[in-house]
This record gives structure tokens, sequence and C-alpha cells, in this order.
């Protein structure tokens, strides 16, 4: 999906690369990557209210130049969408096959990434999904169906993990699921169950300085800054058209099928 893109990299590298590192371009890396990559300073607790002052007057910090980061906004439109579905097989010694479908979301606005959530919680995000329900539970087709949103990229990920003859059953059950939400066929309680589900989630965000701090720093990806309370607001009022008029904008891309040999 993510071909020619630096998104579609393995995160980790590839083992053909590691022979091309060694101390001396490993080090000038470092010393590029510290005096290139933006710095963010995050500071969480009871601290004094000079705390602001203090740091931007640190003479080490004065030091540092103004960088620009180096990376594509989630706001800036996808390139990865296909105009027809692409079908990848591969084949490996497993007893289970391992299906994943990706989906193209063409959100227009900052609003429909809020009402996203919603879609991909009612659409496989929980236990009470469409996914899990009627792919797993209903017809046994699956050990697990559920689906991810990935807001930075506008993509959701349909992964079940079938037994390898379930393939087109499970495909023709998904598709099902998907035109059912884009025709309304769910209900006003499972929109208000998803949104208390994401409001639960939003409201732990700050129980941890991690977790917090890896809220806003997620807000580096985006051009919008928005706090907890707002965040939960935005959920509230979220109405079921909304997910009706997300679920008209998804557009499967890539179906991905592991099977045995």
């Amino acid at each position: 999906m993510y071909k020619g893109q630096n998104y579609g990299l393995y995160k980790y590298g590839y083992i053909e690369d590691l022979n091309k590192i060694n101390e001396t371009n490993l080090y000038e890396y470092y010393k590029k990557l510290i005096k290139e990559c933006k710095i963010d300073i995050f500071i969480s607790g009871k601290v004094e209210e000079t705390i602001e002052k203090t740091i931007k007057e640190n003479e080490e910090i004065k030091k540092l130049e103004d960088r620009t980061p180096n990376y594509v906004k989630s706001s800036e439109k996808n390139k990865n969408e296909n105009k027809e579905i692409k079908k990848v097989e591969e084949k490996m010694d497993v007893t289970q096959g391992k299906l994943i479908i990706g989906l193209d979301l063409k959100l227009e606005d900052e609003k429909s990434r809020y009402d996203s959530l919603i879609y991909n919680s009612i659409l496989g995000g929980s236990a009470n999904s469409k996914l899990f329900q009627n792919v797993r539970e209903k017809n046994s087709l699956a050990y697990t169906a559920s689906s991810s949103l990935l807001k930075t990229k506008n993509n959701i990920f349909i992964s079940c993990g079938i037994e390898i003859q379930n393939y087109e059953k499970a495909i023709e059950i998904i598709n099902q699921q998907l035109e059912d939400l884009k025709s309304g066929n769910f209900t006003t309680e499972e929109v208000e169950n998803a949104k208390k589900g994401i409001i639960s989630a939003i409201k732990l965000i700050d129980d941890e300085q991690d977790t917090e701090i890896l809220y806003y720093f997620g807000q580096e990806f985006t051009d919008k800054k928005i706090t907890l309370k707002r965040y939960e607001e935005i959920i509230k009022n979220i109405k079921k058209q909304d997910v009706i008029d997300v679920a008209n904008k998804v557009k499967i891309n890539t179906i991905y099928f592991l099977r045995n040999k």
C-alpha cells in the first residue's frame, strides 16, 4: 500500500543493510541527528511557573539552531490510493491463514477524522464490533477479527486469522459489514457504545505522564492542537449520520492473504 513512500519501509530496517553500518558512519549519523532533528521538551508534574522561562534562557538550549521536522503531516493528501483493488497472496508453512484488508479513508476535514474513530470501533475496534460478531462469533470463520485505524495515514486495516478454506466466505461477510455501515444498517446504541469506549480511553490518557506526553507529541504530526477536554466533547457530539458519511468515503485499497504452500 505504501510502495515508494518512506512509510513503506519496515520500521526496524532490513538485515542486508546491517553490514553497511560501521563505527564511522554511525557516529556521523548521530551527529547529524543531534544537529538537525527537531527537539520537543515536555514538562509534566508539579513544577514552578517559571520553568518555561528557565528552559528558554538555558545557555545550552539557546545554542540549538531552529530546525524544521522532516516528516509528512497527516493533513497532506494520501498518495497511496488505488483506483482498483490490489490483491496480494503469499505462501508460507502456516496452519492458519492471515487476511489483511487495507482501507482508504477519503476524509476531507478535521471533524471527519474524529467520526472515523467511531466508524472503526463499530466496524472492528471492539468486542461488540460487526467484524467480531459476524465473522468470528456468528459464522465461526475466524479465530480473530478486528480492525485498527491508522489516523496519520487515513487508513483502516482489517485483520483476520482464518482457516485457509474460509477465505472467500470471509471476504464476502467482511464486504457485507462495509456495505451495512454505508447504508446505515446499525443502531444508535452501537454508536453510543463506541463513544463510551473511546471516551473511557481518553479519560485514561492523563492517568500517567508518559501516555499524556505521547498524546501531545502525536499532535506534532498534525496542524491541530486539541486538549483532552475538547477531544472528549467532539466524540460526545458525533451522530449516526456522521458515521454513515465516513462509511461512504471508505474504499478497499489492498487485500493481502498469507496462506500455506
